[in-house]
């Protein structure tokens, strides 16, 4: 027990050090400041458990991280590598995490219109809003026996946001019937690019 205790008063510790860290680089408060992750390229050191669950929901040793503006801070400080897997970086470390599904979920959408052409835009949980388009695109899977559709927006670099369940339903609401590369497809449209979400024959297998 003595040896356990001591393992998480270290690791306790090591998380102290990489919030301040990770404050530094968001401003000092954690609000909606992104860092450069992108340019920094520091040691790897080891894996930090940290889970993002497939409900978007933060966990630390196997609890819930329950502060909002915490979450806010660390997401600023995510990158995922182009060996897949999801890291917390600041400019002197990189430590893994483990992500469940996608890092972020896409909460809420926004349509609107712009050159006559449909816009969507969409808020994730931690506050990102982003714009659906050529360097935001929006990809779909179909997931399981059942045949569920799961929605994926690029955020940032590699990460991405699943689109909740409600707004999976508005977002499927828009679709419609398109020709890509000579096949129907079932698509949504947003800031001039076309998104397939599965052929159109396909389109009553569907489980929503």
């Amino acid at each position: 027990m003595a040896a356990q205790s001591t393992n998480s008063a270290s690791d306790a510790a090591g998380l102290a050090a990489l919030i301040s860290r990770a404050s530094e680089q968001a401003g000092g408060d954690g609000n909606r400041g992104l860092p450069p992750v992108h340019k920094w390229y520091p040691p790897f050191c080891g894996d930090i458990d940290i889970e993002i669950r497939s409900d978007g929901s933060w966990f630390y040793m196997g609890t819930p991280i329950g502060r909002a503006p915490l979450v806010r801070l660390f997401s600023t400080v995510l990158r995922k590598d182009d060996d897949g897997r999801t890291y917390l970086v600041t400019p002197v470390e990189k430590v893994g995490i483990k992500v469940v599904d996608a890092p972020f979920l896409a909460v809420e959408m926004q349509v609107t219109e712009r050159d006559g052409q449909p816009v969507l835009s969409f808020r994730t949980n931690v506050g990102d809003v982003v714009e659906a388009g050529a360097e935001h695109p929006l990809r779909f899977k179909i997931a399981g026996e059942n045949r569920q559709l799961k929605p994926y927006l690029l955020v940032r670099g590699r990460l991405e946001a699943l689109v909740t369940r409600g707004v999976m339903y508005d977002l499927v609401a828009l679709g419609e019937t398109v020709d890509v590369d000579g096949a129907d497809m079932f698509a949504v449209r947003s800031a001039g690019e076309v998104f397939p979400i599965m052929p159109a024959a396909e389109l009553d297998l569907l489980s929503q």
